[in-house]
């Protein structure tokens, strides 16, 4: 684990399944919005080992400059060394997400992040979004928890672990309220009030046998987190996973991508 409590063995784990994952909808108004623009500066939010560099980085045109931010020293280390392009176009910056203001986006012309907005505030997400608006900048942010779990075949007992697991997400720590899957629709409104229009797009995990480690390290984790939001469930969680492990996870987990873009629709 790291200071952040991110394993680079899990993110590295999720990458192909986040790749799968991620809106492709999105790139063709995402690449209009950034018209015109020679080599656009992208800022990407807690990048963790810098995956969505990996995905975006070929899929945009032309030469563009990347700044990598995140409050991890080890995994900033890792996004460096693995980003196409490499010096001078990558920066890397250890800071927290939650401290970005309009200020320090001057000159950017893209903020990004991947898997984050469940993780924060309603309030941390107001400013993001005030913080990309006032600067004029667009934001790509991906990935965002959805609170919707398919298995290919049901058991009584996914309702009760689907339910606390979102409590989970929506817990308070630190004295902070996390949104969970509550996220999506309230960084959308965020936007729209300040005036972006935003295109949102599911972008969900197949996990099944063409991915067995990431569906079983998933289950684990989601019936963990479920347990430990609602201690009652322990009991029943060893039955649970054996059942569930026993021909192999299958399962869509819902995520969802939104593109803001401040001014009118391109």
């Amino acid at each position: 684990m790291t200071a952040t409590g991110f394993a680079p063995e899990w993110l590295a784990l999720r990458e192909e399944a986040d790749a799968s994952a991620r809106a492709e909808e999105l790139l063709a108004p995402l690449r209009e919005a950034l018209r015109g623009r020679a080599e656009p500066v992208i800022r990407d939010l807690g990048c963790g080992t810098g995956s969505m560099g990996r995905w975006l980085a070929p899929r945009l045109d032309g030469p563009q400059r990347w700044v990598l931010q995140d409050r991890d020293p080890e995994l900033l280390a890792l996004a460096g060394a693995a980003m196409p392009g490499g010096d001078p176009g990558v920066e890397l910056l250890e800071a927290d997400a939650t401290a970005l203001d309009d200020r320090e986006l001057r000159g950017t012309s893209l903020v990004t992040a991947s898997a984050l907005l469940d993780l924060l505030t309603a309030e941390e997400v107001g400013a993001i979004a005030a913080a990309c608006v006032r600067a004029g900048c667009p934001a790509l942010l991906t990935l965002t928890v959805a609170g919707r779990v398919e298995f290919d075949r049901p058991d009584p007992l996914d309702s009760s672990f689907a339910r606390a697991f979102d409590a989970h997400q929506r817990r308070v720590t630190g004295g902070r309220r996390l949104l969970g899957p509550d996220a999506a629709p309230t960084a959308v409104a965020a936007f729209e009030r300040l005036g972006a229009w935003v295109l949102a797009h599911p972008s969900p995990w197949r996990l099944g046998p063409e991915r067995p480690r990431l569906a079983e390290q998933w289950l684990r984790g989601w019936v963990s987190a479920a347990c430990e939001q609602q201690p009652e469930l322990a009991e029943h969680a060893s039955g649970y996973l054996q059942r569930r492990l026993g021909d192999g996870p299958c399962a869509i987990v819902g995520h969802t991508d939104l593109l803001a873009v401040p001014g009118d629709p391109v």
